[in-house]
């Protein structure tokens, strides 16, 4: 094969100067005697390249198989002994080589370049056992549903990280549906139209300052509490009461977060307000946190806020002081601690400012990468009713048993204790001081940086 791959082109050069010199010698036959010269000159360098390329021809031929070179067999000659068979390669070779080549390239990864594109599917069944006429559990708003089963949240993310050695700019877009965005939303009326199934959506830049200061414009989450609105980064299937009522869900405005080095970090955000996209007054909110890593295994996070968060007017400035502190005192048992206390706005029936308090305790056992339990408790002090309704002392106990089926769908089924010094609950439709609930959830999710 190799053989025929020279010949070819030779010969293929050979016929072009062939024609070559044959078209010259009818020109210098026919041409004046002034150019015979020059034409003859030209007619020996062809003939010379000529026998240059019939030698070169020879060559090969020579060198070539009787088949290969369209000439008759040779004659029969002793049998040489075929070479031996070639062994298959082993598993193992196979598997080496295997690891050894390059992966096969994502087509969506190559489609959405540096985007990153993820989400979940997040339903759940609620029961409670008071029954009430309502079938909406009180004072639970992410998983009210009673007797019946739920959407939580169904959740689209697209996330482009800015980068110091790619592009610095970058953005963050997460829409949803579901209750979740309902009750996210239901504070701020005037999001519920455009914005309602905007969880976040936000434009980054990674500014050169230091190690990478950056900064984000737009809608995004809260960064106060030890809980989150997605299901599936949560402990518990249910949101504690801390979450719920104590902290904010999301802002609008400019925040910026930098690392000094992996123990210490710090950020700011200025912002519309709480939840609100649409400002009620003219005033801002002003915001700060701080983050230590002492040791591998202590987490610290302390926030601050305050603004004005009142219509129409920028007195009486709200305040909350939100801390987290994670303890992972071994690969299988977490704990974690969350303090929110806030105060600042005026009401009608109280003289004073507002004020309310609370703290929450979790722990995590993971038996492996599959099973795990987890406990709540939290204690919530709302003593003028500002944020539940009712001016009340509130206990609530949680325990979760978790299921990681698959890698991609996290089962939990979970027992629920709610407690009041007040009747903020329903039996029926009688006012009582306390709920038990049970929950099962099903959250299935996908990323598109995991290869499988």
């Amino acid at each position: 094969m190799k053989t025929i791959r020279r010949i070819v082109p030779l010969a293929v050069s050979f016929s072009i100067l062939w024609l070559s010199l044959a078209t010259l010698r009818a020109q210098a036959q026919e041409s004046a005697p002034a150019h015979n010269e020059d034409l003859t000159r030209r007619v020996e360098e062809l003939e010379k390249e000529i026998e240059q390329l019939r030698s070169e021809l020879a060559q090969v031929k020579q060198g070539a198989s009787p088949q290969a070179a369209g000439a008759p067999a040779a004659p029969a000659v002793a049998a040489t002994p075929a070479p031996a068979a070639v062994p298959e390669p082993s598993a193992a070779q196979s598997v080496a080589a295997s690891a050894a080549a390059p992966a096969a390239p994502n087509p969506l990864a190559n489609l959405l370049g540096n985007t990153v594109l993820s989400g979940f599917v997040d339903t759940y069944y609620g029961y409670n056992f008071n029954q009430p006429t309502s079938r909406s559990t009180p004072l639970r708003a992410f998983d009210a549903a009673n007797n019946q089963f739920g959407l939580n949240l169904i959740e689209l993310v697209a996330d482009k990280a800015p980068e110091a050695s790619n592009s610095r700019l970058g953005y963050h877009l997460a829409l949803g549906y579901g209750n979740a965005m309902n009750v996210m939303n239901s504070a701020s009326p005037g999001d519920m139209g455009f914005a309602q199934y905007l969880k976040e959506g936000y434009l980054s830049y990674l500014a050169p300052v230091g190690k990478g200061l950056q900064l984000d414009f737009g809608k995004f989450v809260t960064p106060h509490g030890a809980e989150v609105i997605e299901t599936k980064d949560n402990w518990n299937y249910s949101r504690g009461l801390l979450f719920t009522y104590a902290i904010p869900f999301y802002h609008f405005g400019l925040r910026g977060k930098y690392a000094f080095n992996d123990k210490y970090s710090a950020g700011f955000f200025l912002v519309n307000g709480w939840n609100n996209i649409v400002d009620n007054n003219t005033g801002k909110t002003y915001g700060v946190t701080f983050g230590w890593n002492p040791t591998k295994k202590i987490s610290i996070t302390q926030n601050y806020m305050a603004g004005p968060e009142e219509t129409n007017t920028n007195k009486n400035w709200r305040q909350l002081l939100d801390t987290v502190v994670t303890y992972t005192p071994t690969g299988r048992l977490s704990l974690m601690v969350n303090y929110d206390y806030g105060r600042g706005d005026r009401i009608a029936t109280v003289a004073r400012p507002v004020m309310w308090a609370g703290i929450a305790g979790y722990a995590k056992y993971a038996f492996n990468d599959r099973y795990a339990i987890v406990g709540r408790y939290e204690y919530y002090d709302d003593r003028d009713g500002f944020t539940t309704g009712t001016a009340q002392n509130l206990n609530e106990f949680t325990g979760t048993f978790e299921r990681l089926i698959a890698k991609r769908l996290i089962t939990r089924l979970e027992y629920r204790h709610d407690n009041s010094n007040r009747a903020p609950f329903l039996k029926g439709a009688q006012p009582v001081d306390g709920q038990d609930t049970v929950s099962a959830g099903l959250v299935y999710f996908f990323d598109t940086r995991e290869s499988h």
